[in-house]
């Protein structure tokens, strides 16, 4: 066969990372088969919209429709030494070709920027042709690692008045079996919506925005739009609810030593504004001081614990003992391993309903994905590590003062008896003590069954347990304060609602919103005014619920449609776990209290509907998208398989089974 002539090939247009070649045919004159177009050559200064060095760049000098697929758009290819890039979304890779009406250039995307490339535009090209480009110093803005913005944030969130002060008391009403399974319970379902949560996070670039970013482009604008709303708003309430129980210990503080303010209800509204006030203030201050104060308060907590094990290894004073404190003892153990209902609240599904929202607070990290270093790794590892150590931590402490305190104590020295004596009856009579009047009367003030500051009274030293709740409770409150503003931002860019395009502007290097830092002031102190925690609770978990089930119904949504676009990185979750933790979420709202699911169910449906009649001219390639293509494309090759008939006979449907026959 004659081998055909190869022509001189010209050099390349452009330099970039990887530069090619044309395999056009060279004509007479130098000059290829197809006319140059204005603006083809990277040498041209024509500012139009195609002609720049970035663009340039990525086309390899010529026109083109497509951009060539660029190095760094591939997630799992990378070089010794370099770090693993993020792969982009599809609005990425089409940016770089978008006209903008304003200005005739190629836009620069975040991919774009994040790996250093110039903006486009004839000035750009002219510095590129010169030399080195000039660039201004932009201070780098402040970024997180798993530990610092993932794992110690979700911990803290987790952590909160709860385990301090109710986590005893359920322990004495359930035992120590149905103890441990009202947490497994509870970590069942976060940890499968972790586990939702790391596979999303890791399909492609994660921006700010947090969990409505995750929502909203995994199933669309229409359910991520409105779980945004409830979920940023639920972050704000619960401000004010992790604020007021800060307010009540000090309150409670106040009271034992006869120093009020002004009286019980306004001495929590006076202690809340105030302490509300003070954290709006380190939140302005910057994200790095945000951060370095939740490490303080993290580092309260954990001497907290320290001092609450080293305390229940010390041999009981016998001032404790009147409390009933005995140290570790296999009798007190096995007596407080099985349940011992009391009061209306003593049901398991009751005590359920108590506990599960100290089990809540995973999202704290994926909330201000937008200061991550590296999302993608930072939301899996550090997500699934901070549930691992908060559940480790709950369940060590139920059994530890499980097996130390018995559930009825009078705390009088008087009630010391000799071992053995006669008329004594419960499990302190082997230790020396009679509780027996206030046990049939009903009326011990200590014991696991009626003192909730069981904790401090067990610790080493008691101040230390009064600084946890007050760690907690803070470092709670201002993680909220912060992810609230956060995700409101990122649903005020995308202009799915009116009248919030306002709070979505930033400032400084890590554009922070400092007007939804001051909404979000504003909702939390008229909810402080109210001074009723237990009002304002139900609402928030059911919201923080809610968010649940829909990221992990998004990883069912997006799993089961086949989308070419699913392929997260992350490879330990499972479609069908996803969809049991979705059901089972929604389950667990109504058991928690029914009104407040209600509630929550309707304002999530009239705002979807909202959405969906605007109908807002966003495209974010949603696994709805994918669904509706495969249902349209299995109704279509359904056809050929019915018989036809005079009655229904359309050409329609020949033209569609013949397209889809074509496609396949």
């Amino acid at each position: 066969m004659a081998e055909l002539p190869i022509p001189d090939l010209p050099p390349a247009h452009c330099s970039g990372r990887f530069t090619i070649s044309t395999l056009l045919g060279v004509e007479e004159g130098g000059r290829g088969p197809y006319p140059p177009t204005e603006g083809s050559s990277c040498d041209s200064v024509q500012p139009t919209h195609l002609s720049s060095s970035t663009l340039c760049s990525r086309t390899f000098g010529y026109n083109t429709v497509d951009v060539v697929p660029a190095y760094e758009h591939y997630a799992n290819s990378k070089g010794v030494g370099d770090p693993r890039k993020g792969r982009p979304s599809l609005a990425d890779l089409h940016s770089i070709l978008k006209p903008d009406p304003g200005r005739l250039h190629a836009p620069v995307s975040d991919l774009q920027q994040s790996n250093g490339l110039p903006e486009a535009g004839p000035e750009a090209g002219l510095e590129d042709a010169e030399g080195e480009p000039e660039r201004d110093s932009v201070p780098e803005p402040v970024r997180f690692g798993w530990v610092k913005g993932v794992m110690i944030r979700c911990m803290l969130n987790i952590w909160g008045v709860i385990l301090y002060l109710r986590l005893p008391w359920i322990t004495a009403q359930a035992g120590i079996a149905l103890t441990w399974l009202i947490i497994l319970m509870s970590v069942t379902v976060t940890t499968i919506t972790g586990l939702s949560i790391s596979a999303i996070s890791t399909n492609g670039k994660v921006k700010s925005g947090g969990t409505y970013f995750l929502i909203s482009r995994s199933l669309g604008p229409e359910l991520g739009g409105s779980i945004g709303l409830i979920f940023a708003f639920a972050n704000a309430v619960a401000v004010a609810m992790h604020t007021v129980g800060f307010a009540e210990t000090v309150r409670d503080l106040l009271q034992e030593h006869n120093s009020l303010i002004v009286d019980p209800t306004n001495d929590i509204r006076i202690i809340g504004v105030i302490t509300v006030t003070v954290l709006l203030g380190i939140s302005l201050a910057g994200m790095e001081w945000e951060a370095k104060a939740q490490i303080l308060f993290f580092l309260v907590i954990l001497v907290s614990f320290i001092n609450y094990l080293v305390g229940t290894v010390i041999p009981a004073t016998a001032e404790k003992q009147a409390k009933g404190f005995f140290s570790y003892r296999a009798d007190i153990f096995a007596q407080n391993f099985v349940p011992n209902w009391r009061g209306p609240e003593g049901s398991f599904f009751g005590l359920f309903s108590i506990f599960f929202p100290s089990a809540t607070g995973i999202l704290a990290g994926a909330n201000i994905s937008g200061d991550l270093k590296d999302p993608a790794v930072a939301i899996p590892k550090g997500t699934l590590m901070a549930i691992f150590w908060t559940t480790v931590s709950y369940l060590v402490l139920s059994a530890t003062i499980g097996a130390c305190v018995v559930r009825d104590a009078s705390g009088s020295l008087n009630d010391s008896v000799a071992v053995g004596s006669p008329g004594c009856e419960g499990l302190a009579c082997r230790f020396g003590w009679n509780f027996t009047a206030c046990t049939q009367q009903q009326s011990c003030r200590y014991g696991l069954s009626n003192y909730y500051q069981s904790m401090s009274m067990v610790s080493g030293f008691g101040p230390l347990i009064t600084a946890g709740i007050f760690g907690a409770t803070l470092s709670s409150a201002l993680a909220c304060l912060v992810s609230a503003p956060k995700v409101f931002q990122c649903l005020c860019k995308d202009q799915l609602y009116p009248l919030i395009g306002f709070f979505g502007k930033g400032y400084g290097r890590n554009s922070e919103p400092i007007r939804g830092y001051m909404l979000t002031y504003v909702i939390a102190v008229g909810f402080i005014l109210i001074a009723e925690l237990n009002a304002i609770a139900p609402i928030i978990s059911n919201f923080f619920l809610c968010s649940y089930a829909l990221i992990n119904f998004s990883c069912f949504h997006a799993s089961i449609t086949n989308s070419p676009g699913w392929r997260p990185s992350f490879q330990y979750y499972s479609k069908w776990a996803a969809l049991f933790g979705a059901a089972v979420s929604v389950v667990i709202m109504f058991l928690l209290t029914w009104w407040a699911a209600l509630i929550a169910f309707g304002i999530v449906i009239f705002l979807l509907g909202y959405v969906l009649y605007k109908k807002p001219d966003v495209n974010w390639g949603s696994s709805m998208q994918a669904s509706s293509y495969n249902m349209a494309l299995n109704y279509s090759v359904g056809l050929s398989e019915v018989d036809e008939h005079i009655k229904n006979y359309r050409q329609g449907q020949l033209i569609a089974v013949l397209g889809t026959a074509g496609v396949g």
